[in-house]
Order: structure tokens, then sequence, then C-alpha cells
């Protein structure tokens, strides 16, 4: 085996089986649009529910009491 074989046998796994869903939903958009898009849907309500979810906890870290500095406090 060569590296040009080696090279062209991860090419074909990507064009003939990983990027089968995308090859679908790239059919699908003629039909429908939201549809089509639905990868990119689901990464922006995934990033959305993440930077929610990391506010609040930013939030709540700052509300808190506790002392977290590392140098003294009084010298």
């Amino acid at each position: 085996m060569t590296w040009k074989g080696f090279w062209e046998a991860i090419a074909s796994i990507f064009v003939d089986f990983l990027f089968i869903p995308y090859d679908a939903l790239m059919k699908i958009e003629l039909d429908s649009w939201w549809l089509a898009n639905i990868v990119s849907w689901m990464l922006l309500l995934t990033g959305t529910i993440a930077f929610i979810y990391w506010m609040r906890k930013l939030k709540s870290f700052n509300e808190s009491t506790e002392s977290t500095y590392t140098f003294d406090e009084n010298p």
C-alpha cells in the first residue's frame, strides 16, 4: 500500500460513508430549507443552552461570599 492509496482510502471512507447524511440533507434543501438546516439549528440550540448554563454558574460564583483569593488579604 502506498501513501496515495492510504489517502484515497480515507477520502473514500468520508465520501462514501460518513457524508451520506449530509448528502440527504443537500437533497432535502429544495423541498424544505428549515429541515435541510437542522444540523445548524441543533448546534445553535446546544450553544445557547451551554451559554445560559455558563452565565448562571458565573452569577453563582460572583454572588458567593467565600473568599477565593490566593494572596494574603490582611498584610
